[in-house]
């Protein structure tokens, strides 16, 4: 065993006859929960958490040689516990397993490890060549570390308006009173040692794409060999008359979601827009303001994306715990004094006191500074690119929510999805290919809501669809719904289902077509779920 043995442990963690191929086992070395698996014959282990925020993958959805968490549709390779699709950022530890008279015995180091950062490279002295990455959110992030685990030498800038480094900005609209320490997706020291460096509070306002620069708001200029544009979308505002004043607010920076907590305590909140923001914030803020109203377009929140039936469900979630909804109806006018607003006009007549309004109207991509350069965008502002996440112009990318992009699963329609997730395949994707290793887009998207501790997934891509099938009940909390184009299903969404969605993504990744025959069955045997 050599000199490792001291910091390692091996036990027998059960009998090979315990576990048939396609099968994972939780079992334990040391007092460490670690993931058994087997597949074609072999076994293999890995961390038992996964790396986004800890779910056990037990619970996860096993396809061949991968898994897939339960929450929020991160994937692993559970041969090696490399993440293959995110959230996260972290692969798993993966163990030695040997089988030896009918036992399976696993080594494991003493010390316990949840997650493990792959190997990654650093700036090569003499190596005169420069990626610039616009924007501080997840596709920049991801394609800074794609392209240090992939040996890049070269120099790696990422500028980015906001104060912070990269947070994890989904937990924004669902926890607003968090430090912003807490959810910083590297520390500091990690860019440091891996030579990334940040511009923070810093924006670019135009490209030169002859002359391979950007010149920032500060007036200088920086030169790059390779760009990747990841600049995000900012939130669409109110054109009534008084919403400009300072108590109207919009959720797009963690400073942002400090004041409105701030402004809300004990205060009379008014939610515009029944997005899934809107209404996180609403959830959030209902056990906290003295009163939370939502003003919608609609007849239910989400009608058009989960349907009327989810939508009726999560509206009286919310009236359960005294938030008011005002349907079909919008703002007509902010009144205010002194440059704040204290009551809001609504459509119908009705007049609401106020002292802070959120708005929650949707997103418009942020590619104004592309503007006079020749990067193509599209009549939604959205920057083109192909499945490469190229763009039109060489040596320029682009990532994120910023982008139309083809989409695979639904014969490469141009789609534009604001998913976190997506943002980091994008992100991936376009540093493998800034390297000139060819590799397509292929993610299925996969994305979550909160609502007062109650989790919506759903993956896939619905718009469109032509039918709804749903299993279990509705209005019980209990559900999985189908959402159909024709005979195919398009899309999943799910609450107390687990691991239903990532199962059903999984599914979609192999390129399998899910029928509405499929879905319309009694029995979901096909599923195989737990």
């Amino acid at each position: 065993m050599g000199s490792s043995q001291c910091s390692e442990v091996t036990e027998v963690v059960c009998l090979e006859s315990d576990l048939q191929d396609g099968q994972m086992k939780e079992v334990e070395v040391n007092h460490h929960k670690i993931l058994l698996v087997r597949n074609e014959g072999k076994f293999s282990a890995v961390g038992s958490l996964c790396t986004h925020y800890g779910a056990p993958l037990i619970k996860g959805a096993l396809v061949g040689n991968h898994v897939r968490c339960p929450w929020h549709g991160a994937c692993f390779n559970t041969t090696t516990g490399d993440i293959e699709e995110y959230p996260g950022l972290d692969s798993l530890p993966s163990y030695k397993v040997r089988v030896e008279n009918g036992k399976v015995y696993v080594t494991a180091s003493k010390q316990k490890v949840t997650k493990r950062v792959k190997e990654m490279s650093c700036r090569v002295r003499g190596v005169c060549h420069t990626v610039l990455l616009v924007g501080g959110g997840p596709a920049s992030l991801q394609c800074a570390e794609t392209l240090r685990q992939n040996n890049y030498g070269g120099r790696i800038i990422m500028v980015t308006k906001d104060e912070q480094l990269p947070l994890d900005k989904t937990k924004l609209s669902k926890a607003m009173n968090i430090e912003s320490e807490k959810i910083l997706l590297r520390p500091s020291d990690f860019f440091q040692k891996h030579d990334i460096e940040i511009w923070t509070e810093k924006e670019v306002v135009s490209v030169n794409t002859e002359g391979k620069t950007v010149t920032l708001s500060d007036g200088t200029t920086q030169q790059y060999n390779q760009l990747l544009i990841s600049t995000g979308a900012r939130a669409r505002t109110m054109q009534c008359p008084g919403a400009d004043m300072e108590n109207v607010k919009h959720l797009e920076s963690y400073k942002d979601a400090a004041e409105i907590y701030q402004m809300s305590v004990g205060k009379k909140a008014v939610v515009v827009g029944t997005s899934f923001i809107g209404m996180e914030v609403a959830a959030y803020l209902s056990d906290k303001a003295a009163s939370v109203a939502v003003v919608g377009k609609s007849e239910f929140p989400y009608q058009f994306s989960l349907g009327p039936d989810i939508g009726k469900m999560t509206m009286k979630m919310l009236e359960e715990k005294n938030v008011s909804f005002y349907t079909n109806d919008g703002v007509v006018e902010m009144r205010g004094e002194n440059g704040r607003v204290k009551e809001i006009v609504l459509k119908t007549g009705v007049v609401l006191p106020v002292d802070v309004v959120i708005i929650g109207i949707g997103v418009i991509p942020n590619s104004d500074f592309l503007k006079g350069s020749m990067v193509e965008v599209d009549s939604k502002n959205a920057v083109v690119v192909d499945k490469f996440m190229k763009t039109n112009i060489l040596d320029v990318f682009a990532a994120g929510d910023v982008t139309s992009f083809p989409l695979s699963i639904r014969e490469d329609k141009r789609v534009q999805i604001g998913h976190w997730q997506l943002a980091q395949a994008h992100g991936r994707v376009a540093a493998l290919n800034m390297l000139n290793k060819p590799t397509e887009l292929n993610s299925i998207p996969y994305f979550w809501t909160v609502l007062l501790g109650k989790s919506i997934r759903y993956a896939g891509y619905g718009e469109g669809y032509t039918d709804i099938v749903f299993k279990g009940n509705v209005d019980e909390r209990k559900f999985l719904t189908f959402y159909i184009k024709g005979d195919e299903v398009v899309a999943v969404a799910s609450m107390n289902f687990d691991p239903a969605v990532s199962k059903l993504a999984e599914i979609m990744a192999t390129g399998q077509k899910i029928t509405k025959s499929q879905a319309e069955s009694e029995d979901l045997e096909w599923l195989k779920l737990p």
